[in-house]
């Protein structure tokens, strides 16, 4: 965390440089204020994993001689075979074509968003404790 740490200190210290010129050059208040905001988010970011960083022990990404796998994790159980998000995609292409052609093909999309979600939540809800 070292590392990221340093790097948003640098970017905070470039945006308050072209904030500055920024201000100074154009007059123009809400560029200007966005870069300031920018600044101080950056500013907050880098504080936190500089904080931390001295809190934790060192992580793969601090060690010079790490190899990019020493830093995967656990990636999660995903479903080689749903169909619920093609629905899903279905639904949301029609809920997004309602707003555009008029607000009656809602009555189509949102049921088919609800069952695709639905199906998707419960697709391994297998067992003695599922519902009847």
């Amino acid at each position: 965390m070292k590392i990221q740490g340093k790097m948003f200190i640098w970017l905070s210290a470039f945006l308050l440089v072209v904030a500055i010129v920024y201000g100074v050059w154009s007059k123009e208040p809400a560029g200007t204020t966005a870069l300031f905001l920018a600044f101080g988010l950056s500013i907050m970011v880098g504080f936190y994993l500089g904080f931390t960083a001295r809190r934790v022990d060192v992580g793969p990404q601090d060690n010079k001689e790490a190899d990019v796998a020493d830093d995967a994790g656990e990636l999660g159980f995903f479903s080689p075979h749903s169909w619920q998000p093609l629905g899903l995609g279905l639904g949301g292409a029609t809920a997004f074509l309602a707003v555009a052609v008029g607000w009656w093909m809602m009555y189509f999309a949102a049921p088919l968003i609800l069952l695709s979600i639905w199906g998707w939540v419960f697709e391994y809800y297998r067992g003695e404790n599922r519902t009847q």
